[in-house]
């Protein structure tokens, strides 16, 4: 076998360990639950998710706020979710006036209220503006949920719900981030409009 195949081949192996990982997390498996549960109550009761990153996790943010607007296995009413990620005159006006720390704290303090839920998405946890939004949760009574890598950076001081994935490999990480934002769009989708479980 050539370098190149072994090369592909090893960053599948990567990714699959990683999975494996979790999946034989218990505490993470039950913390995943937990949060989904938080989340499925919260739609229940009227409110929304608002996430944010950088980067890729930026992509991932809206990737999962699509998820819950528009559908995820089958046809049901859109979820209220917003990705504050996206807004190019909110973002370059907040960046200008604030300062990129401030990208998407200023947005939470006018989006977010009590009883909503927000996903901020790090690999390294160390984001300063998702930890300056999760100071602003704090405030509001916006619960929080964080999605990093296996340290949690300094985001997990700050998150009600720190999902930590076992890896210090970014794409490992992100891979992970956007399976455990797919389960939880599953388990919201189905505990609201399917038979539930």
């Amino acid at each position: 076998m050539d370098n190149l195949t072994n090369y592909i081949k090893s960053h599948f192996e990567d990714s699959i360990n990683t999975k494996k990982a979790i999946l034989e997390n218990v505490t993470l498996i039950e913390l995943i639950k937990e949060v989904a549960i938080k989340v499925t109550d919260a739609y229940k009761n009227g409110n929304k998710t608002i996430l944010a990153g950088n980067g890729g996790s930026a992509a991932d943010a809206q990737h999962i706020a699509g998820e819950f607007v528009s559908r995820f296995y089958f046809d049901r009413p859109g979820i209220p979710s917003i990705a504050i990620t996206t807004d190019t005159s909110i973002l370059t006006a907040i960046g200008n006036d604030y300062g990129y720390d401030k990208l998407f704290s200023r947005q939470v303090e006018a989006q977010g209220v009590k009883g909503d839920i927000f996903i901020g998405i790090s690999t390294s946890g160390n984001s300063a503006n998702v930890i300056e939004a999760l100071k602003v949760c704090k405030e509001k009574g916006i619960l929080s949920v964080g999605l990093t890598g296996e340290s949690g950076g300094k985001m997990a001081e700050f998150c009600d719900y720190c999902i930590k994935v076992p890896s210090k490999s970014t794409p490992r990480i992100q891979e992970s981030h956007i399976v455990i934002g797919h389960i939880i769009c599953a388990i919201v989708e189905e505990s609201i409009f399917g038979k539930g479980f």
